[in-house]
């Protein structure tokens, strides 16, 4: 039976990190699945999807934990059965100048709703026309089909007039049918 693993990892920021993790699936007969890796401050940051057979599973968690030897903080974690609500995805977009409490207005927003963030990426540049600095975020929420859509987009619209930013949702593209 195999199991689905997640795995965090944070390292100092050098060439052979991400041959090392591999080798080290590979070699206890784990199969890397998805991941999202960055490098931030100076630092390897990851979240990767390992399946691995039952019978490999303790020699491979060990062998990870082996690592730390290696400048290597990685924390395991089995994974659970997903069951997802009914509802819909939508992409959002956040734009605006940066400042402390952007993220936090958003994501109390969409918990308060029972919404997931399925994902987040953020980053932080400056305006092309001032060099003032610029926060966006780009993500995808799982919005339960319980949720009132017009309260959302009101509440949103709120947050995005006091925080000075400008807040997107749009459903993914449909699909073509073959």
């Amino acid at each position: 039976m195999q199991t689905q693993l997640v795995l965090t990892i944070i390292s100092d920021d050098k060439p052979g990190v991400v041959g090392l993790l591999a080798q080290t699936i590979t070699l206890h007969r784990g199969n890397w699945l998805e991941s999202r890796m960055a490098h931030l401050a100076g630092k390897f940051a990851g979240i990767l999807q390992v399946s691995v057979d039952s019978e490999s599973q303790a020699a491979l968690i060990e062998a990870l934990t082996k690592l730390a030897d290696q400048g290597l903080k990685i924390v395991v974690e089995t994974a659970l059965d997903e069951i997802k609500p009914a509802g819909k995805e939508f992409y959002f977009s956040v734009v605006g100048n940066d400042r402390p409490g952007i993220v936090h207005e958003i994501a109390q927003a969409f918990a308060g709703r029972n919404i997931n963030m399925g994902e987040l990426e953020t980053s932080c540049s400056s305006m092309p026309w001032s060099g003032e600095p610029m926060f966006e975020a780009t993500g995808l929420i799982e919005v339960p089909s319980s949720v009132d859509m017009d309260a959302l987009y009101a509440q949103l619209d709120l947050i995005a007039d006091e925080l000075a930013v400008d807040i997107r949702l749009e459903a993914p593209p449909m699909e073509t049918q073959h």
